[in-house]
């Protein structure tokens, strides 16, 4: 396998996995076991499009302030519900 594709990932993820950790303690049930947190970062992931690039600086430097802020926005949307849609299952267990 070519290592350049190494390079590649989903810049998302590292956002996403950020506002999991910061909106954890909202979430008492989840914020003590790694394991939920990861489900809802997988959760969260799976609800916004991903964006593949190679090196984060140039993505984040072609963002215009409007487009930072919506994926901003969509991120925390994100997260939130899986949150509440992790929540939900553990709850009724």
């Amino acid at each position: 396998m070519n290592d350049e594709f190494l390079s590649v990932h989903n810049h998302r993820e590292q956002a996403v996995f950020r506002a999991v950790v910061d909106a954890a303690e909202r979430f008492p049930i989840l914020a003590n076991d790694r394991g939920l947190l990861a489900d809802v970062a997988c959760v969260a992931l799976n609800r916004i499009q991903p964006r593949y690039i190679r090196h984060d600086v140039d993505y984040a430097f072609y963002l215009t302030d409007s487009e930072r802020a919506e994926e901003d926005r969509t991120i925390a949307e994100a997260v939130d519900f899986a949150f509440r849609f992790v929540h939900s299952r553990v709850s009724t267990r």
